[in-house]
């Protein structure tokens, strides 16, 4: 991060010296484009060095106290050491936030998917464990979350759960959380005590708008239906249910969740959006990753990202080696931990590419 603000202190200043060259001064489209240039990055140089002085200062004062000094002057020291570190790490914050490209739809609304993967209803019932968790997620973060449309299985579980999160840096948080999840333990269904391993799929999409998305509605089929429970049983006699098929990708989306078709037909549109939007990132990702000759962008999601250990009590996260052992706390909804370190992890690759 230093390196990379020295060399933009370094532009700053030779951006000075060009404005001041008389030809330059003459030339005015070129002295304003210049000039643009170094208003873009003026309040980051200063930013830097204040982070500077600041660095600078601490120094100082951590040299007078290895000196010695007398006890009160000792006190008086020490306090205001603990002022210049807190501000160095408020600064420290701030220029790698400035310097960080900013993430795509951080602060969009998401549509979460969570499907039953290997392990038949012992995998449908750990959909629905995670169903829980990203719910009791929410909730502590004062998101909404309402349910798109979902197939149960017979015990409780879920083949397939589709919800809304609405909530200020839903997508910054969540999307850390697409890919294979994969659980070990004893099932409710196994009568012999062995453990089992199963797994469930997630995919985070970030809600699309419809000026993000162009759909032609004549690539759409809509098909109305009436809404079913467990084992076909009608929940509405009247037909509220909406399918959307969009005929060019075959991409389709559905909603039974509300009495209403209209509003019905409306979540089943935002979740074809966003499955349109995810489509569109994955193709572009793949071109970046063909040119790059390494995996970019959503590579992860086919793999395993994440085992919880029954027997053991323990999470893992397989892309940064992190162990905790407290699942049933971070099955209660306690992510932060896990998900701010992985938010550490990106935030350190996005500056080390910027």
């Amino acid at each position: 991060m230093l390196k990379k603000l020295e060399s933009i202190e370094k532009r700053y200043e030779e951006l000075n010296q060009l404005m001041a060259q008389p030809e330059v001064a003459a030339d005015f489209g070129r002295l304003q484009s210049l000039a643009k240039e170094q208003a873009g990055i003026s309040e980051l140089v200063a930013k830097y060095r204040e982070y500077k002085r600041t660095s600078q200062t601490l120094e100082e004062t951590r040299a007078m106290l290895e000196k010695g000094v007398d006890d009160e002057m000792a006190t008086l020291v020490k306090e205001e050491l603990e002022s210049l570190e807190a501000c160095l790490e408020s600064l420290t914050r701030e220029l790698e936030e400035a310097i960080t490209p900013r993430e795509a739809y951080g602060e969009k609304d998401v549509i979460v998917e969570i499907r039953a993967g290997a392990g038949g209803e012992e995998a449908a019932l750990f959909a629905a464990d995670l169903f829980r968790m990203y719910t009791r997620y929410a909730e502590a973060r004062g998101w909404q979350v309402d349910v798109v449309d979902s197939n149960q299985s017979g015990i409780g579980g879920f083949k397939e759960i589709i919800f809304e999160v609405k909530g200020k840096g839903a997508y910054s948080r969540l999307k850390y959380e697409s890919g294979v999840h994969r659980v070990q333990r004893v099932p409710v269904t196994e009568a012999g005590g062995r453990i089992h391993t199963s797994t469930a799929t997630v995919a985070v999409l970030p809600e699309a708008e419809e000026v993000e998305v162009k759909i032609n509605p004549d690539d759409l089929r809509v098909d109305i239906f009436r809404s079913g429970g467990h084992g076909g049983q009608s929940v509405n006699k009247v037909a509220t249910a909406v399918r959307i098929n969009h005929l060019p990708t075959g991409i389709t989306a559905s909603c039974q969740d509300e009495r209403s078709q209209l509003r019905n037909k409306n979540r089943a549109m935002a979740v074809l959006r966003a499955r349109l939007l995810d489509r569109e990132q994955r193709r572009h990702s793949e071109e970046i990753a063909r040119e790059r000759r390494s995996q970019v962008g959503s590579g992860e999601r086919s793999e395993k990202i994440r085992t919880y250990n029954f027997p053991q009590g323990r999470v893992s996260d397989h892309r940064i080696g992190l162990t905790l052992h407290n699942l049933e706390s971070i099955l209660g909804g306690e992510l932060d931990t896990l998900i701010g370190a992985l938010a550490s992890r990106d935030q350190a690759k996005r500056l080390e590419e910027a």
